[in-house]
């Protein structure tokens, strides 16, 4: 199983990136997906989620109405749209897919993991 994650890199604050995370190996239909962060010192947190079918989603308090998570299971990829980037986004994002109907807010419930994508936002 690959998850592959792409999309980072350094912008300044206001601007958008979109990341995207390739998956391979494995039934892409049947796993939720999530997106997570983690910043320097800093544990990882849950960013954004979704359920296998796309319809449900989570998104942490700090990034509601700015990020949208999304899904194109014809691609076996998820999506993280990410607007209006505050220097406080800055941390390596990673995708993650859980063998579940229902997306988890917590790491340990998710079965594979991506390699992370750095993103880096400059005030």
């Amino acid at each position: 199983v690959q998850l592959q994650a792409s999309g980072g890199g350094l912008v300044q604050a206001g601007d958008s990136l979109r990341l995207s995370c390739a998956a391979s190996g494995l039934t892409f239909s049947r796993y939720a997906m999530g997106w997570f962060r983690q910043a320097p010192g800093k544990e990882r947190e849950v960013v954004a989620a979704i359920g296998r079918t796309g319809w449900n989603t989570y998104y942490v308090g700090s990034v509601k109405g700015r990020f949208t998570i999304s899904r194109d299971n014809a691609k076996n990829t998820v999506y993280l749209q990410m607007n209006n980037l505050k220097p406080e986004d800055t941390a390596v994002y990673y995708c993650a897919a859980r063998h579940n109907f229902h997306y988890s807010v917590q790491a340990r419930e998710y079965n594979y993991w991506g390699q992370g994508t750095l993103v880096t936002v400059s005030s």
